[in-house]
């Protein structure tokens, strides 16, 4: 979706966020609702919803996965962990020579 912009190209919404059970609101859910994105988020044990039926995109959700995994082996890097660097710059180039690291790692490992 398109959003209009006094100056520049128009910025884009996402289609769909997933979010795990901590983000399921009320509030969260309306907000995503007004702005036309589908909230891919699992209703806690004690929410019900409004009409009754359970409608969760679980295909969608699994891709979720995916990223998490990603956040998790980056939180292991102590120099991201921490963040060390202090300028944006410096901080993207140590995350550019993790992801190279990783994928040298995974490229010589004996399992590939």
């Amino acid at each position: 979706m398109k959003i209009r912009q006094s100056v520049g190209a128009p910025r884009t919404r996402p289609g769909s966020v997933a979010g795990d059970k901590g983000f399921s609101y009320a509030r969260i859910r309306s907000w995503l609702r007004r702005h036309a994105i589908q909230a891919v988020i699992p209703y806690r044990a004690d929410q019900h919803p409004e009409d009754g039926r359970h409608r969760f995109d679980k295909k969608t959700y699994r891709k979720r996965c995916t990223i998490e995994q990603c956040n998790g082996w980056l939180k292991e890097c102590r120099r991201l962990g921490t963040r060390f660097e202090k300028l944006a710059v410096n901080f993207l180039a140590m995350i550019h020579l993790a992801f190279i690291e990783r994928y040298l790692r995974i490229l010589f490992s004996d399992r590939a």
